[in-house]
């Protein structure tokens, strides 16, 4: 998603002259266009993720949108108390860009994995967070951050893009509706291309399975989604971020304020390191649960106990 994120944002700077993109010495061989385009509009700040923040607000607070971007650790971790205290707090238009959510780093270990960043940032006051699964959604989900410029993070990771017929609602994406549905499967961000990639090699999943994404977060849960969801006593849960603060948890508690009758709610999730070792995003994808094969087992065990 990051070249697409390059292109889209060089197009929206040219429309807009009070966008200012700040990176914090990353984004070789994608962002040379907007340094090139933007000109004293590109900041490199150097790795020192809390004081780019920190200079983004102040920009912000003077009139002008600020995108600061790096990868999703630094992003997030680093610079946490500058996005609430000085942007947050006084609701300013700073976006955070975090590429390579989940473990989308890999092999690059613990440190440069991002899977409790839901939870750090989508409680932050008047933030929001936006978590696109394919990358045809990138330049939409931008003209709209730009629109509300309010804070907000935008998890980049690694998608196709959005299967035919696929549509928004509320804070969902409607990509499969099974005519025999008896689970309704709902995955943060990418691991939605998983889902999609078990119903293909699983074609008997097909007519039983909804397949929903979440895009954007704090949830807002429309009424189509609410009559998707009363319609299928199974309910699964996946993303690539540990259980707590992430979407299953945020989405249980409006599901039972609002009474629709679950039967099975199972949530696979970002489960650390559980035997101490480092590998690609593949790798520890499975190691969770949140493989293709692994993500079509846990529905056809799901389906069984009917």
């Amino acid at each position: 998603m990051r070249k697409e994120f390059s292109a889209s944002i060089e197009k929206l700077a040219e429309e807009d002259d009070s966008i200012v993109f700040i990176t914090g010495d990353l984004g070789y061989n994608a962002l040379e266009n907007l340094q090139a385009k933007l000109g004293n509009r590109f900041i490199n700040a150097g790795v020192a993720e809390q004081n780019m923040v920190g200079v983004a607000a102040g920009f912000a607070h003077k009139g002008y949108k600020v995108f600061c971007y790096s990868i999703a650790p630094f992003i997030v971790y680093r610079c946490l108390e500058q996005f609430r205290n000085d942007v947050c707090f006084n609701n300013l238009p700073v976006f955070l860009v975090g590429n390579g959510g989940g473990y989308g780093y890999g092999i690059m270990g613990s440190s440069h994995h991002t899977i409790e960043d839901i939870a750090c940032l989508s409680g932050l006051q008047n933030a929001q967070v936006w978590t696109p699964a394919f990358s045809d959604e990138i330049e939409p989900v931008l003209q709209q951050i730009i629109s509300e410029s309010r804070p907000t993070y935008l998890r980049l990771g690694a998608g196709k893009t959005s299967p035919m017929g696929a549509f928004h609602t509320g804070s969902f994406k409607v990509l499969h509706q099974g005519l025999q549905a008896d689970t309704t499967i709902i995955a943060l961000g990418p691991i939605a291309n998983n889902v999609i990639q078990a119903m293909e090699e699983f074609p008997e999943l097909k007519e039983r399975i909804n397949i929903l994404s979440v895009l954007r977060f704090p949830l807002e849960i429309s009424t189509e989604i609410r009559t998707i969801l009363s319609q299928t006593p199974n309910i699964l849960v996946a993303e690539e971020h540990i259980g707590t603060g992430g979407l299953a948890q945020q989405l249980s508690v409006p599901l039972l304020e609002s009474g629709i009758p679950i039967r099975f709610f199972k949530s696979i999730k970002a489960e650390g390191y559980p035997n101490g070792k480092y590998g690609s995003q593949g790798y520890h994808q499975k190691l969770s649960g949140l493989d293709s094969t692994s993500i079509a087992q846990s529905v056809m065990a799901l389906n069984a106990m009917i």
